[in-house]
């Protein structure tokens, strides 16, 4: 049994946008449980959990550096000390709107404005943590190969675990899997009816460390450290 960690941006566990994301996905990460997803369109479609399974895998969150097994030697307090040191260094910002969008063929929240203090939070969370990641394995690296990355995302994948970092990144709250053609504009415009009842700054304000115990369990909040700065 191998665990995988990532270091997640998420809101904190009792505000409206938290319990928006895991309601519309059906799990809740940070109690570790289902949640009955919320009445109505597009919440009511029999395929609806088939939808939102990928998402349902890893909790409702902004990726800030992606999921990754511990190096050889590392350990998991070594790791949870450095989220915290990591955390107290920070500074707290807000992310003045999000809106809904669509990225390729799934729905996700997306920063509607400037994202560079997201941008450079995830850059420094890439190069900070990687010493604490496993090489990728070859099953992990022929995943990410299925998608058409440029060559610098090829390059970024062997450096870094990931193809999706520094230029190539954008922050995103990802709240379906890949959904078919005709569904997209749909489900999207029906998502965004449903946030725009609870819209609201998104405060960036710590460092949430998931953790999967295993391939087959879901992604869950391992610890979440407050920007101190």
């Amino acid at each position: 049994m191998t665990a995988r960690y990532a270091l997640y941006a998420a809101p904190a566990p009792d505000t409206p946008l938290w319990r928006f994301g895991s309601a519309v996905i059906g799990y809740d990460a940070a109690a570790a449980i289902e949640r009955p997803f919320p009445e109505g369109a597009p919440f009511d479609a029999a395929d609806w959990p088939a939808m939102t399974e990928d998402p349902r895998l890893y909790g409702f969150h902004g990726t800030l550096k992606a999921p990754f097994a511990l190096a050889e030697g590392a350990r998991e307090a070594d790791l949870i000390e450095a989220a915290m040191l990591f955390a107290e260094r920070r500074q707290a910002f807000m992310v003045q709107q999000l809106k809904v969008s669509l990225l390729g063929a799934f729905v996700a929240l997306v920063p509607d404005g400037n994202a560079e203090p997201l941008d450079a939070l995830a850059a420094d969370c890439v190069r900070e943590f990687d010493a604490f990641r496993a090489p990728l394995t070859d099953a992990d690296r022929a995943r990410r190969m299925r998608s058409a990355l440029s060559d610098r995302q090829i390059a970024q994948l062997e450096a870094w675990g990931y193809p999706h970092v520094f230029a190539d990144f954008r922050f995103h709250m990802t709240l379906t899997g890949r959904l078919e053609e005709p569904r997209r504009e749909q489900v999207a415009a029906a998502l965004a009816e449903h946030h725009r009842a609870i819209a609201a700054p998104l405060a960036v304000d710590a460092l949430c460390l998931f953790r999967q115990r295993d391939r087959a369990e879901r992604f869950s909040i391992l610890a979440r450290f407050p920007f101190e700065a």
